[in-house]
């Protein structure tokens, strides 16, 4: 069983979450700022340039990064290839389609959908080393003061699944409301933006649980590093997605004028920045509350994340949410602190 962290360490980690939280939540702005950009342009493009960002930094923390075995940096890859160049693309996709508060929503499900990913898996661990020490297995119904990452009873986490979704469907209601108003409305185009933001969810919850894995195993390696060999293994990836996109587009749209797009200047000051704050700082951050905090609680505070995104979509909207699509919020932050308290 895993010790419950200290007060300083939670304070600090739930600051540095907070800090990512907001970080995180400006790369949802792109892609409503760049509409006339596919989804894996910006993709490939924000990450290309995160790759090119973490190469001077890679000089600071050389040190650091000479003693990553291959298996940490084939570990880099993996969550570079999901959580970074996947993600996106499911998020761009889904943001572009559907607009920004509804997909943000059902990112907005992430942190008890990691929470139970992570209550699962523990459960699954804790029944093998029952099965092999012969102790009573976990009681799925039970009780009981968990540690820092043993598995919670079901019933539990049930009262926030039902919070989450009445804020989703209180948000999606909204939506679907200015939808019908509207001119050019595309019903089919909003739900398959609603199907993309699933698959950035399932990449999303991947990656938080992987991540946080790696780091409470080498507690001694700096966030900062982690982060940047997190960036130098995307360069690679990034450059090659941005290379088969290029060439992809040359046969299906050969008037579309790569490599920068019809607003070039927007384009590199937009995928620099994400690139900077969103991908290395945000990653450092979340790195950092990673090694403080429980992986179940972190997942909680990705909410953070949310309600930054949200409130950027809708002062980039220039107008406030109505009243379900605030009750909508209230309901997903009473759901994630309902799980976080149990």
């Amino acid at each position: 069983m895993s010790a419950q962290p200290e007060p300083a360490a939670l304070a600090s980690g739930t600051a540095l979450a907070l800090a990512a939280g907001l970080l995180w939540g400006l790369v949802f702005v792109a892609p409503l700022l760049l509409p006339d950009y596919p989804a894996l342009l910006l993709s490939a493009a924000r990450y290309l340039a995160f790759g090119l960002i973490a190469l001077p930094l890679a000089w600071w923390d050389r040190t650091a990064l000479a003693q990553l075995s291959r298996a940490d940096w084939l570990e880099a890859l993996k969550l570079s290839l999901v959580g970074n160049l996947l993600y996106y693309a499911f998020l761009a996709a889904a943001i572009q389609r559907a607009g920004g508060p509804l997909p943000t929503m059902i990112i907005g499900t992430l942190p008890v959908v990691i929470a139970i990913a992570t209550n699962w898996r523990e459960r699954r661990r804790a029944t093998a080393r029952a099965a092999q020490t012969g102790a009573a297995a976990p009681d799925a119904t039970s009780g009981g003061a968990p540690g820092a990452d043993t598995p919670l009873p079901w019933r539990r986490l049930a009262p926030s699944l039902l919070l989450l979704g009445a804020g989703i469907a209180l948000v999606n209601h909204t939506e679907l409301g200015r939808l019908r108003t509207s001119a050019d409305a595309d019903l089919a185009r909003y739900a398959l933006g609603g199907l993309l933001a699933v698959g950035a969810v399932v990449c999303w919850t991947w990656y938080p649980i992987r991540n946080a894995d790696w780091m409470r195993a080498h507690p001694g390696r700096p966030a900062r590093a982690w982060a940047t060999a997190q960036g130098l293994a995307t360069l690679p990836l990034a450059a090659l997605a941005f290379a088969a996109f290029w060439g992809w587009s040359a046969f299906t749209q050969p008037g579309w004028p790569m490599p920068l797009g019809p607003t070039p200047e927007r384009f590199l000051a937009l995928m620099f920045a994400i690139g900077l704050l969103g991908s290395w700082l945000g990653t450092l951050c979340w790195n950092a509350a990673s090694q403080r905090l429980p992986t179940a609680l972190a997942g909680q505070l990705i909410v953070f994340e949310t309600l930054a995104a949200l409130s950027y979509a809708w002062i980039l909207r220039g107008q406030g949410p109505d009243t379900p699509a605030l009750a909508g919020v209230a309901l997903l932050v009473a759901g994630v602190v309902w799980a976080l308290r149990r």
